[in-house]
């Protein structure tokens, strides 16, 4: 039930993630403050409500990675440690997002928010991915909570969020190309979850 649960956390942070970024479409680059003002005007409730779900969604998906790490009796070593901190760094790096979203919104200086939003996104790549996804794969390598091929994957997904963030430290705006690479995230998390139910529903109930 605990494994069943946790995962369903997962992939409703998921889901919550993927409307976000659906109903709320981002500052237009190299924009003016009057621009932007027009912006957080024109989409004042779906960049609130994507900031509700941007702010509540990774909180369900960290939840979901702890779990990963308990069920697979990671609390104990380094990697288990380091998953715990990874999820607190990716869980500031999104709240500090949203924050200047919702700032944005008050319109006296757009321009500033604007600019910080695009400055926290380069710190996604550069450690809010690689320090939850890497020690995670570690986690899942090191037990049977998985198969193997989630471990190999969130390793891979690690040191390309790291490459992307290295890479493009001098792009002040990432292209979109590259944030867009971040919605791969997504399957591995869903495919994570739905593995995990599945293998919870074949296990015989302790009495």
């Amino acid at each position: 039930m605990f494994a069943a649960l946790t995962s369903a956390s997962g992939i409703a942070g998921v889901v919550m993630l993927i409307v976000s970024f659906s109903i709320n479409p981002g500052p237009p680059p190299n924009a003016t403050n009057d621009q932007l003002i027009a912006f957080g005007e024109q989409y004042y409730t779906s960049i609130l409500w994507g900031a509700w779900l941007q702010a509540v969604g990774p909180l369900l998906i960290v939840l979901f990675a702890f779990a990963i790490v308990f069920l697979a009796g990671g609390t104990s070593s380094l990697a288990g440690w380091m998953t715990l901190l990874g999820g607190g760094v990716l869980m500031m790096v999104s709240l500090t997002e949203v924050m200047f979203y919702i700032g944005a919104l008050f319109g006296s200086d757009a321009t500033t928010m604007g600019n910080l939003i695009h400055s926290v996104q380069h710190l996604y790549f550069i450690i809010g991915a690689p320090a939850l996804f890497l020690p995670l794969g570690a986690v899942i390598l090191g037990s049977k909570v998985l198969p193997r091929v989630l471990g190999y994957s969130a390793l891979l997904l690690g040191l390309a969020f790291a490459a992307l963030g290295t890479v493009f430290l001098y792009a002040l705006v990432l292209p979109f190309e590259v944030t867009a690479f971040a919605g791969i995230q997504v399957f591995w998390w869903l495919a994570a979850g739905i593995v995990l139910i599945s293998r919870s529903a074949k296990q015989p109930r302790v009495q």
